[in-house]
């Protein structure tokens, strides 16, 4: 091999290097993010929290109006157990209501009560004064720069897995 030709293989070598340590950074801060965001939203015990799913469950009913067990399983791609024992246990709760398909169809599907979306939005307020403490001290710019980056890297995740959250 040439001067030149191992030049350019080292150049090559040393950049997916980096690359590859940059993603070891990215995989790291991402599960710490997963780990340590809903404790720093947490930051009161001004109402009863709803836990994650709940809270996934309930805004995706919010967005996209009343689902049934077997939309609801593919949005989320779960198995119909799983999501049964979410659902059975926002509509013990009283968040959620079973009603007879407003499209005509055999299911019945699960739509958000007042209650459940009274404590969505307070779930919702809740996370936003956790989030303003968290990022109390950035500037602007750079809190619409992460925001921008996240939602670009979870587009690019739900391309992958063929199933875009619908944002309002």
């Amino acid at each position: 091999m040439t001067g030149a030709a191992q030049g350019v293989q080292s150049r090559t070598t040393s950049r997916d290097e980096q690359a590859a340590a940059v993603l070891r950074t990215l995989e790291l801060e991402a599960m710490l993010f997963g780990r340590q965001l809903e404790p720093a939203l947490r930051h009161t015990s001004d109402h009863d929290r709803l836990d994650r799913s709940a809270y996934a469950l309930l805004t995706r009913l919010q967005v996209q109006g009343p689902m049934s067990i077997g939309e609801l399983s593919d949005a989320f791609s779960l198995d119909v157990s799983t999501v049964n024992r979410q659902a059975g246990a926002v509509l013990h709760a009283g968040l959620v209501e079973r009603i007879p398909d407003p499209d005509g169809g055999m299911a019945r599907k699960f739509r958000l009560t007042t209650e459940g979306r009274r404590r969505l939005d307070d779930e919702r307020e809740s996370n936003l004064r956790g989030l303003a403490l968290v990022v109390g001290s950035w500037t602007t710019e750079d809190v619409d720069a992460l925001a921008t980056l996240m939602r670009r890297l979870n587009l690019e995740i739900e391309d992958r897995r063929g199933r875009r959250w619908p944002r309002p």
